[in-house]
């Protein structure tokens, strides 16, 4: 695994922050439309815990939203070009670092379906389905559960 830096996301990160999400291979065919028009805003960057991952050179390789109030996982995604190296374990365990400072207990997670193994396999638990929302969402999305 390479060295990942994580440091917390700052309001000139946000035009980059929305090119790797909307840039996500994860969010291809029947998922595209849920990413389309989503922008990481300034404001959104100045009210919750955002977070950004960077390699030693600063290339931006991931980033996650922490929601305090009610404590939940926003986002979570990792730059296509650094999928499988150990990113999104990184990213993880730094949110529940996290959520530990804030006093938090749990955090949910509603996730994209195949993102599902991958919560599981940090340690999330599932604890339900949370219904399609059309237009954007046309798919039942599983929701988890980190125990801080």
């Amino acid at each position: 695994m390479q060295r990942i830096l994580v440091k917390r996301a700052v309001a000139g990160d946000a035009e980059r922050l929305t090119a790797l999400i909307r840039d996500s291979n994860a969010y291809r065919g029947q998922y595209g439309a849920a990413l389309r028009d989503y922008e990481v805003t300034i404001d959104y960057i100045e009210r919750q815990r955002v977070f950004a991952a960077f390699d030693p050179g600063g290339v931006l390789l991931g980033v996650y939203g922490l929601v305090l109030d009610p404590p939940v996982l926003d986002l979570l995604f990792v730059a296509n070009d650094a999928q499988g190296r150990g990113v999104g374990r990184h990213l993880v365990q730094h949110m529940i670092g996290q959520a530990r400072l804030c006093g938090l207990t749990v955090v949910q997670v509603v996730s994209h379906p195949p993102a599902e193994p991958f919560y599981q396999r940090m340690g999330a638990r599932r604890v339900g389905t949370v219904p399609a929302r059309p237009p954007l969402v046309t798919w039942d999305r599983p929701e988890l559960q980190f125990t801080v």
